[in-house]
């Protein structure tokens, strides 16, 4: 999903005029060679500097302040916000990992900076974190080979990425209309991933019919899908998403794909892609469908109920998403309050302390919860995919985080030894003078 840029640092810059934004484009260093992209990159950034210096913007802003005047902080929170132009700085940095989606060697990367205050605030800093962080001995063959794709996209960026954006729209209608392929995969279109209220012109078209269906969307609603990126829905093969990934594409047909959700793959078009390539995919998804009809015709009832559930469970009974539960009071920074927010960082090197560690299985975490005794993490749980923490340091476990995490069938969880279990906080490390305590061993600190 894509986000409207604009729309994100103008709102953001009524609030901190001066407000610097580091963008990550990693995926995305390919969108400035496209118009219907460009206008969603952090670089587009130069535009709100045109923008906000016109007259007929200021007077944009006089009518703005108007009819906001006497609202609500509720009221604000639903009305579009404009920053004032008299104080108003734009400040965008972007990191792109040029090797990713466009001609590079691997790592390379840049980084694109469109800073108003550049030269007076930001250039001795940012000179010195870039040298702090990079070797004074680059990789020539890298750096010529940045400057090989930059002319390359100079010259055909244009065509190379509308046929990469043609190709992925062209297998997105190859698996719709084939008949064995609609009934085992389906490609989520803008209505299955974005809410409605997000997509103003998307509710009427909720599936792409061309470019200018694309570039119409793109202009108004504040979510869009980015049609190279193809999401592959697969809960009716009846296979996981790391299983499909590992056995089916990469091990039987040579095909890589690095995201998968338990019932989702990922597949993208690059300006690299060619036909063949796509050719080869659906090739490839055909024999897998093929194999299942043949599979299927031979099941008995019994082996066929049992696929049926497979199927319901990977396409209905996902596992529910718990929300954050609450950093123990031990990080808290009101801990009688009511807000939510900690000291992570101290939790965080508080876990380098052996002696104030040790790990517990889920039953004895379970145990713990319904005893009463508080059980917090001391390490990030990141379950891939997603690769988002379901547990961060000094965060308490709760019923349904433990529920979610036996739910899961992701095979890969950061912090977590599927051997010892969880890595926590022993109770005596919950008070409050444990964590300022020197480690064992060492003389008290003055």
């Amino acid at each position: 999903m894509v986000y409207d840029v604009e729309r994100v640092m103008t709102e953001c810059l009524a609030i901190k005029p001066d407000l610097a934004f580091l963008w990550d484009e990693a995926w995305f260093a390919f969108a400035r060679f496209h118009p219907v992209y460009r206008r969603r990159t952090a670089m587009a950034a130069a535009r709100l500097s045109e923008r906000f210096g016109t007259a007929e913007y200021r007077e944009e802003y006089v009518r703005h302040l108007e009819r906001i005047r006497g609202l609500t902080d509720d009221e604000l929170a639903h009305e579009p916000l404009l920053p004032d132009p008299d104080r108003v700085r734009i400040r965008a940095y972007a990191t792109q990992s040029t090797h990713k989606t466009l001609t590079s060697l691997r790592q390379g990367s840049m980084i694109h900076v469109h800073d108003e205050d550049f030269g007076t605030r930001s250039a001795d800093a940012f000179r010195e974190a870039y040298m702090t962080h990079t070797s004074t001995s680059p990789n020539y063959q890298v750096l010529a080979s940045l400057d090989v794709g930059r002319r390359q996209v100079e010259l055909e960026g244009f065509a190379l990425v509308s046929r990469q954006v043609e190709l992925a729209m062209t297998l997105r209608d190859r698996i719709a209309e084939h008949p064995l392929l609609s009934e085992y995969f389906r490609v989520l279109a803008s209505a299955d991933l974005i809410p409605d209220e997000f997509r103003t012109w998307g509710r009427e078209c909720p599936v792409w019919v061309g470019p200018v269906a694309m570039d119409e969307a793109w202009g108004v609603d504040e979510f869009v899908l980015d049609p190279c990126r193809l999401t592959i829905e697969i809960s009716a093969t009846g296979i996981d998403g790391d299983t499909f990934r590992h056995e089916q594409l990469m091990d039987r047909w040579g095909i890589q794909v690095n995201k998968t959700t338990r019932n989702t793959v990922l597949a993208m078009t690059n300006i690299g892609t060619t036909r063949s390539a796509l050719a080869h995919l659906l090739r490839a998804l055909i024999g897998i469908a093929e194999e299942l009809e043949s599979a299927a015709a031979q099941m008995s009832p019994e082996q066929k109920r049992a696929f049926d559930l497979r199927v319901d469970l990977l396409g209905h009974d996902h596992p529910p998403l718990p929300d954050f539960s609450r950093f123990h009071a031990a990080f808290r920074t009101d801990p009688e309050g009511a807000a939510a927010d900690g000291d992570m960082r101290r939790a965080y090197y508080m876990a380098y302390r052996e002696e104030l560690c040790e790990y517990v299985s889920a039953a004895e975490a379970r145990r713990r919860l319904a005893a009463g005794r508080p059980v917090v993490s001391a390490v990030f749980v990141t379950p891939y995919p997603p690769g988002f923490p379901i547990l961060v340091p000094g965060q308490e476990f709760g019923k349904d985080i433990l529920d979610f995490m036996d739910a899961l069938d992701t095979k890969e969880i950061h912090g977590f030894d599927p051997t010892c279990g969880y890595r926590v906080f022993v109770e005596e490390a919950l008070t409050e003078d444990a964590g300022n305590a020197p480690p064992q061993g060492e003389p008290p600190r003055d």
